[in-house]
């Protein structure tokens, strides 16, 4: 009998899973080891799955509301009753400290409970006639079969912030989750037929190739709806292999937020948002600062209160007591971030703290502090999505705004100052999707998240989160009078 958290958690939720002999190896970020092999299907499989959601869609969607509801509620318990072997995967497969797992789960699990509620709650409109016998409404109805894909970094709360609004709305729904992190998607997808989701309705397809599924997805006539969320380059192939069908897609894509302290803020209060926003998972989340634009007359203290700030943060593996930064998802990940920072340094910045690979090995990387970064480095332009702050400075208002918007992303940006004036000023001209004004984390199930130019299309969460998984319908009707 093992003791093993991890051991326990694929026993107790992917025991009916094959998780030893399947094609697709699934490594732990930390030490590089492989911690399961779960089988990955092939493409004339998810034909056949496809079309087993799209038969069973209908009868999913002729129940009412308030039924399917009560499914994701049983799903949601169940997701709640799990919470620590579910964080135990995520931590595994992902590399985040549990403590961080521990909260993606109800994080995760949030935006099931909310679609719970909120699908009984889409209304259509009853519209003032245009002309005398006739009436004018709407109605929403489900879009038909969706498709989703999602990323490694959240591998619960990306699966639930998708699947949740489809099946509330009436959807049927096919997901292939990132390779690097199946268990927690397959993991929800057993919690989900145990709560009383049809098998047909939500299936979960771990693949070793991701490429031609996407393409399948795009060109799939019975696919209405894709959600992607990931890089730019991806969300670009997808959107022009979409056109085909004009699927209707929503993309949440990468970021370059800036992270804005003005000389009226409170600096302190700054310094911990900063925490929140660059740190957690190791800086590898798509709202996450990426540039840190400090006021000329604050820069040098609040360059040393984060200094010392983060100077004492645990790098360590994801399961060790008291883990703050966990590893770097890969390679590939490792070295992406070593190059940008050597790179920085090379041109001019200096590392105020970290800088290089942690003494932990592998892919870990220490907490970094980058001062004197400037606008043509590529630090300062590229999605980083490691534990690195770099930090550039600004003279004045319409500065910081300039700087702020010269990217073309437009996902999550982050700012502090106290004067009333100078936060709506600042709010309304920053081109983002999301605003954080004096808070570091902007993510919640009550609220709309996406962004605009090149950060994506369409928003996850929020009543306008379910508006993605339906039609609007407009109907007539003559003769009255």
């Amino acid at each position: 009998m093992t003791d093993d958290p991890v051991e326990i958690a694929m026993q107790n939720l992917l025991g009916a899973l094959d998780v030893a002999s399947g094609d697709l190896p699934v490594d732990d970020p930390s030490t590089g080891e492989i911690i399961a092999r779960v089988r990955a299907y092939g493409l004339d499989e998810i034909s056949q799955i496809i079309g087993g959601a799209d038969d069973a869609r209908h009868a999913w969607a002729a129940r009412t509301a308030k039924e399917r509801g009560a499914i994701l509620i049983k799903w949601f318990n169940l997701v709640m009753a799990h919470q620590s072997e579910l964080a135990h995967l995520v931590t595994a497969e992902c590399g985040k400290p549990l403590t961080e797992a521990m909260v993606e789960v109800s994080y995760g699990a949030a935006f099931i409970e909310w679609f719970a509620e909120e699908g009984k709650r889409a209304y259509g409109e009853t519209i003032p006639s245009f002309a005398v016998g006739k009436r004018v409404l709407t109605i929403k109805q489900p879009v038909g079969t969706c498709a989703a894909i999602t990323p490694w970094n959240f591998p619960i709360a990306m699966v639930t912030r998708k699947v949740a609004p489809a099946l509330a709305a009436g959807c049927s729904i096919v997901l292939k989750p990132a390779e690097a992190t199946p268990l927690s998607a397959l993991a929800l997808e057993k919690l989900a037929i145990e709560a009383g989701v049809p098998k047909e309705v939500f299936k979960i397809i771990p693949v070793i190739d991701p490429a031609p599924v996407g393409e399948l997805f795009c060109s799939d006539e019975r696919i209405r709806k894709l959600s992607f969320t990931g890089s730019t380059p991806v969300g670009k192939i997808l959107m022009r292999q979409a056109a085909k069908n004009v699927t209707k897609v929503s993309l949440e894509l990468g970021g370059n937020a800036p992270f804005i302290v003005f000389d009226d803020a409170d600096i302190d209060a700054a310094v911990e948002g900063s925490i929140a926003s660059k740190f957690r998972n190791a800086g590898q989340t798509c709202v996450c600062a990426n540039r840190f634009l400090i006021q000329e007359g604050v820069a040098e203290e609040f360059t040393e209160k984060l200094t010392a700030r983060i100077d004492g943060l645990k790098v360590a593996p994801g399961l060790e007591q008291g883990a703050e930064i966990g590893p770097l998802i890969n390679d590939a990940g490792h070295s992406k971030v070593s190059t940008l920072v050597e790179s920085a340094i090379a041109a001019g910045a200096v590392a105020r703290l970290g800088g290089r690979s942690s003494d932990r090995g592998g892919n870990f990387y220490e907490p970094t502090v980058l001062a004197g970064v400037t606008r043509d480095m590529d630090i300062a332009n590229a999605e980083i999505f490691g534990p690195v702050a770099p930090i550039m400075t600004f003279a004045d208002e319409k500065e910081a705004i300039r700087i702020a918007n010269d990217t073309p992303f437009g996902l999550a940006a982050y700012f502090y100052a106290r004067d009333l004036g100078r936060v709506w000023r600042v709010m309304e001209a920053l081109e983002y999707g999301m605003i954080g004004i004096n808070d570091g984390i902007v993510s919640s199930e009550v609220a709309p998240f996406g962004g605009i130019k090149q950060s994506g299309l369409g928003r996850e969460g929020s009543k306008h989160g379910l508006d993605e998984y339906m039609e609007l319908k407009y109907a007539l009707i003559g003769g009255i009078s």
